[in-house]
């Protein structure tokens, strides 16, 4: 059964929707692989070594596993000048956003604000039919935060 769209305004929440993920049958992992900085991307030669790791929200004190692949492009690779800047197009800021951030759900203001790019911009580019990168609004309440978890080579969940 497919859900009515709703046209989404400046003030909708966004996030990466992990259920896009997992219906599309894209695998995460090696998208996120090519998210990671050079330096991270050279470590993790062989993704499927990244084990889960506990993350600890600094606000919260909340404990949760993430993957060690999103636990090195929050802790590094979005650190760096150059994670985003004004080359990089609109989808890939928006997503590498909501990767670094924990995948909290903002609005495109808010993302407009953290990009410095017109929130109508953004708005059209992630608001349409087309979903890019998972980045999907959120329509249950409070958001769904949690990333993709990954498959093993049998395609099974781990």
């Amino acid at each position: 059964m497919m859900n009515k769209w709703v046209k989404p305004t400046r003030n909708t929440k966004f996030h990466i929707d992990a259920e896009w993920w997992e219906e599309t049958g894209r695998n995460f992992r090696v998208h996120l692989l090519s998210h990671l900085c050079s330096d991270c991307q050279e470590r993790y030669k062989d993704y499927h070594e990244a084990d889960l790791i506990d993350w600890i929200d600094a606000v919260t004190g909340e404990v949760s596993q993430v993957d060690g692949l999103w636990h090195s492009l929050r802790v590094c690779c979005s650190k760096k000048p150059d994670y985003i800047n004004e080359l990089t197009p609109i989808t890939t800021a928006v997503f590498r956003t909501f990767l670094a951030n924990g995948n909290e759900p903002l609005t495109p203001v808010e993302l407009g604000e953290e990009l410095g790019r017109p929130p109508s911009t953004i708005l059209r580019t992630i608001g349409g039919f087309q979903v890019y990168h998972g980045i999907k609004p959120v329509t249950k309440e409070g958001g769904r935060r949690s990333l993709p978890r990954a498959k093993s080579e049998e395609g099974a969940e781990s």
